[in-house]
Formats: structure tokens, C-alpha cells, sequence
């Protein structure tokens, strides 16, 4: 009877495995150009480079035209994230220090993270969350510097995609931006 009950489990597992593949495999065929999740160094179709409406009276309120769900929010012209629920309500909201590189306007997904590294302009950085790559594969992503350092403005002459942030700033965006959700660049 053991036996019967296990090919029937294996059975059942293989067939859900089948049906989750054949599932995931239409709807990677059914999606536009450009809203895929793999990572990318230009912008999703159809975004738009002019800048986001903002709210005068309110300038650390979330911008329109800013997308909808859970995502991350970052303006390359404001330096400012903005961590954003499934019900569009702003969790966090803060300012960054872009690196040298910045990102198209556009959607991206976050693709990788690292606990701790170093960064391309040799500073040790912390809960870095990346979502693009450049033509010539420098990454883009957000980071905290853990040392000496923090508050340097980066040297022009280094290409580095790194967006820093606060260690505190850092530890929100690390607990937020897992693999998979959406980050929208906008002006």
C-alpha cells in the first residue's frame, strides 16, 4: 500500500510540475516586448522620457504617471525613491546619491542582490539591489556604503551604477526589492 500511495504522490507532483511549466511557458509567449523580467539597458516600449507630474505643495510625494502595484519608484532627476505597496500607498520614501550612470527611464526588474561587496568605485557597500545593465555590463543598482566614504560624491572619471543610499534607507530597500519586483525609473 506504501508503494501505491508514493507513485500516486510522484504521479500528482509530476503532473503539477507539468502544468505550472506548460502555464508559465504561455504566459512568457503572451507577453509584450519590453515587460519581460530579464534585465535591460534600454527602456520598456512606450515609456515616456518627459518628466513625471509633481505635486508642488508636496515635492517628496509620489509622482503620477509612476505606475501602479508593488514597485519601486526612482527618479533619476530628483534623486528619490519611493517604495510603493500593491495598493499604491508609499511605505518609504527617501533621497539617493546616483553614481555616474544612470538608467534610461523605464521599467525594469530587480535581477540580482548581494549582502555585501565592494563597489566598482572599491568602497564596501551593503544590501545592494541590482535591476539593470549597461551596453558595456556595468550594473546599476541600489547601495549602502558601510565605511569611510559615505557622504563622497563619486568620482566622475570611475563608471559606477551605483545608486547610495543610507545604511537605514539600504535596510528598507533590501527587505522590499526581491528578485522579481518591478523597479520604474522615471525623469
Amino acid at each position: 500500500m506504501a508503494g501505491t500511495s508514493s507513485g500516486i504522490v510522484a504521479g500528482l507532483t509530476a503532473a503539477a510540475v507539468g502544468t505550472v511549466g506548460l502555464l508559465a511557458y504561455q504566459a512568457s509567449a503572451t507577453v509584450p516586448p519590453g515587460l519581460g523580467g530579464r534585465p535591460s539597458s534600454s527602456p520598456a516600449p512606450g515609456a515616456q522620457a518627459s518628466k513625471a507630474p509633481r505635486d508642488q505643495r508636496h515635492p517628496s510625494a509620489l509622482p503620477n504617471n509612476s505606475g501602479a502595484g508593488e514597485r519601486v519608484v526612482y527618479s533619476v532627476d530628483d534623486d528619490r525613491v519611493w517604495l510603493v505597496d500593491e495598493r499604491n500607498r508609499v511605505l518609504r520614501t527617501f533621497a539617493v546619491r546616483p553614481g555616474t550612470i544612470d538608467p534610461p527611464v523605464g521599467a525594469y526588474w530587480v535581477t540580482s542582490r548581494s549582502k555585501a561587496v565592494t563597489g566598482t568605485d572599491g568602497l564596501p557597500i551593503e544590501h545592494v539591489v541590482r535591476f539593470a545593465t549597461t551596453k558595456d555590463g556595468s550594473a546599476i543598482g541600489f547601495s549602502a556604503v558601510t565605511g569611510t566614504g559615505a557622504t563622497e560624491p563619486p568620482d566622475p572619471v570611475v563608471k559606477t551604477g551605483g545608486i547610495r543610499e543610507t545604511r537605514a534607507d539600504g535596510s528598507a530597500m533590501w527587505m522590499f526589492a526581491t528578485i522579481g519586483v518591478k523597479v520604474m525609473v522615471i525623469r
